[in-house]
Order: structure tokens, then C-alpha cells, then sequence
């Protein structure tokens, strides 16, 4: 029997990430309602899911999801601020790690355990850093406050980087950030329709991720 070399595990998920392009920052307080969330984002076409450190009981959550979920599904940490935080979550099975911020130990962490690191970064020279010092994509954040026309900028001079924005994203422009040089988006609070989730009009959720996959598709065909 085959076995899989834990390095190309790591590379196989990011080819999925940038193949997939977007990933749903799931960030809920009411962690009963995660896996019914996970699914109605994933109907509507968004598979790579990032649950975020901020969601109640995350890691176990984390490891039910990687548990009951089949492999279509790319289960992630993200909001990880320490080393701690990674492990915990990748021991639980995230196949990938994202972070607000750009700390080495998290960078560490990740590719000690085989699996992708996405980095918070803002500046171009914390941009640069973090992919130099190993991070497999930047994400740019917040994304909003620099706009699309600074990842046209950076990516200027800089063409090799991978950044993707969180915040910013909306239902119909991720497409647009794509033109502007993303390798992919992270879409939250515009997905996760906060009055749907509450009535469980989970229906709500599946259109959200739609418009989504529709505006990349878009973008990748030209229009």
C-alpha cells in the first residue's frame, strides 16, 4: 500500500485552496448551529471552510467536522494567534492554518506538521516577509481598508507573491479581486447572513455561496 508523503499532503491542499479559490471564515457564536452552516455554505459550492478560533469549544469542533465530514471538505483553523493554537487545531485535523497576524512560531508549526500557512499581513515589506519566511499564501488584512487597486500595486513589482484579501469580500466582487491579482478570497460576515443563521434559514446561506462561485467563475471565463 502507498503511502502518502506528508509534504505532498501539504502541497496537494494548497493546489486545492488555489484551485477552489474561496474560503468561508466561519466565525459563529452559537457553535450548535457549525455543522449545519458548514453544509449549506458547501451546497452552495464553497468547500474550503476556516473555523475560526473565536467559535466556542473551536477544536473540538474542529475535529468533529474532520471527523464526520468527507474529503471534498478542506477543514481549517483560522484566528490562530500562537503555536499553541496550531498545533491544537492541526492535531484535530486542520488541514490548514490562518492566522491575523505574521509570527514564525505559527509558520513553524504548520510546516512541521505538513500542512499550508496563511499569514496576516498589510504592508508590502510584511507581505514580503511572510512569504520569504515560508508562508504559502499572504493573507492581506483587512483587505477593505487597502482596496483592490494596492494588490494591483504590490503585485507591480512583486508578481510571484500569493495574497488573498479577508474583509472587503463581498458577494459579488470576489471575482473582481481576483482581476486584481488574488490567488483566492476569505469571505465571512457578507456569507454568513447573521438573521438566517438565527432563523436557520440555512437555504439563505446556500445562495450566499453561489453568488460567490458565480463572480470567480465570471472572473475565470473573462466576463
Amino acid at each position: 500500500m502507498d503511502i502518502e508523503n506528508p509534504a505532498r499532503r501539504k502541497e496537494k491542499t494548497l493546489s486545492e485552496i488555489l484551485k477552489r479559490k474561496a474560503i468561508a471564515v466561519v466565525r459563529l457564536k452559537d457553535a450548535e448551529k457549525l455543522m449545519d452552516v458548514i453544509k449549506a455554505v458547501y451546497s452552495g459550492g464553497i468547500s474550503v471552510i476556516e473555523i475560526t478560533m473565536t467559535v466556542p469549544n473551536a477544536i473540538e469542533l474542529i475535529r468533529k467536522a474532520a471527523n464526520e465530514l468527507d474529503d471534498d471538505f478542506i477543514i481549517g483553523v483560522g484566528s490562530v494567534l500562537n503555536k499553541k493554537n496550531a498545533e491544537d487545531a492541526i492535531q484535530a485535523g486542520a488541514k490548514y492554518v490562518v492566522s491575523p497576524i505574521f509570527k514564525k512560531e505559527i509558520v513553524d508549526v504548520a510546516h512541521n506538521n505538513d500542512v499550508p500557512v496563511i499569514p496576516g499581513a498589510y504592508s508590502p515589506t510584511e507581505i514580503l516577509t511572510a512569504q520569504e519566511y515560508g508562508a504559502d499564501i499572504v493573507k492581506v488584512f483587512p483587505a477593505n481598508v487597502v482596496g483592490m487597486d494596492f494588490f494591483k500595486a504590490v503585485l507591480a513589482p512583486m508578481p510571484h507573491l500569493k495574497i488573498m484579501p479577508t474583509g472587503g469580500v463581498t458577494l459579488t466582487n470576489a471575482g473582481d479581486w481576483l482581476k486584481a491579482g488574488a490567488c483566492a478570497v476569505g469571505i465571512g460576515s457578507a456569507l454568513l447572513d447573521k438573521s438566517a443563521i438565527e432563523k436557520r434559514n440555512y437555504d439563505i446561506l446556500a445562495s450566499n455561496a453561489k453568488k460567490i462561485m458565480d463572480s470567480i467563475a465570471s472572473a475565470a471565463n473573462g466576463k
